[in-house]
């Protein structure tokens, strides 16, 4: 074999394996969530979606590849002044998607550094204007002012920015020992309160006892005496009632048939054991009646009835 086809048939050979890989990098099978922009002669062409495509071999090519999915970029750590002239130490997360392919691969250079350095910018920026106090408490709003100007600026590079997260914000070692201070002390003075609070309600609930307790007592008092009055008035009652119904019964038998006589003798009676307990005591008596005459003696003393 002469030189000459030898060297046609290794340059033929070439050539067919030049277009047989042109040919075969022209099928292209574009995952989900990811997007393939084409050029054709250099210039924008199309994007291709997830699925099965074939390109013009030596005409098309692939010029970028877009991921969809959200990202989380790290910004690195920095240090930023607040508006009192203390310097902190800020980092965080930004989360962002690309929903424009084509404005993401033209429309800037590196959109994720981009991003980055404008997210840095704008923490300290917003830190600037805050006390540090207020840098620990207005965390949400740092990050929303953070995500609206990274949003604003994004618009053109056919990317959203989700959200933007303070990871660590960090003060000086001295400024740290000074509000763990503050802090502390603060506690020991929320429960000095605290504790002089609850002596205080202990106190009142006691005077509330002892005075519902006073207050009681009396009322018992009071209704002991109301209830012993009554017993007392009833008593009376009942005993004039009784006494009443005596006399009247006493007055029905003296008013009846022999009822005067009996008054007598019971008089009589009454009169006689009178003097024998008065004669068994030593007692002088002087009588002014006769005794054998008892009718004479118990009129003598107005008895007669």
């Amino acid at each position: 074999m002469s030189l000459d086809l030898l060297f046609f048939l290794l340059v033929t050979g070439g050539i067919f394996l030049f277009v047989l890989a042109a040919l075969v990098r022209s099928i292209r099978l574009v995952p989900a969530q990811i997007e393939y922009i084409v050029e054709r002669f250099g210039q924008y062409h199309v994007t291709l979606k997830a699925g099965f495509h074939v390109l013009f071999p030596f005409v098309d090519r692939v010029a970028f590849i877009q991921d969809r999915k959200e990202h989380t970029i790290d910004v690195p750590p920095q240090r930023c002044f607040t508006k009192d002239e203390i310097q902190v130490e800020v980092d965080g997360v930004i989360y962002l998607q690309v929903y424009d392919s084509a404005k993401a691969s033209y429309g800037i250079t590196n959109f994720q550094f981009a991003a980055v350095q404008l997210a840095q910018t704008t923490t300290r920026s917003v830190i600037g204007t805050l006390d540090l106090d207020r840098t620990f408490e207005e965390r949400e709003a740092i990050s929303h002012k953070v995500v609206t100007v990274l949003d604003e600026a994004t618009q053109k590079w056919g990317v959203k920015i989700h959200r933007f997260e303070i990871r660590n914000l960090t003060p000086p070692e001295s400024v740290r020992q000074s509000m763990e201070k503050q802090v502390t002390a603060e506690r020991n003075r929320r429960a000095i309160l605290q504790r002089a609070v609850g002596e205080k309600q202990a106190l009142i609930n006691t005077s509330e006892g002892s005075k519902t307790e006073m207050i009681n007592v009396s009322e018992g008092e009071k209704q002991r005496c109301i209830n012993e009055a009554q017993g007392r008035a009833e008593e009376i009652i009942s005993i004039g009632q009784a006494t009443a119904e005596s006399i009247r019964s006493v007055a029905r038998a003296i008013e009846s048939q022999g009822g005067p006589a009996a008054v007598k003798l019971e008089l009589g009676q009454k009169y006689i054991s009178i003097l024998s307990n008065l004669a068994q005591k030593d007692n002088r008596i002087v009588l002014s009646g006769n005794l054998a005459n008892m009718d004479e003696m118990l009129k003598a003393m107005d008895l007669d009835v």
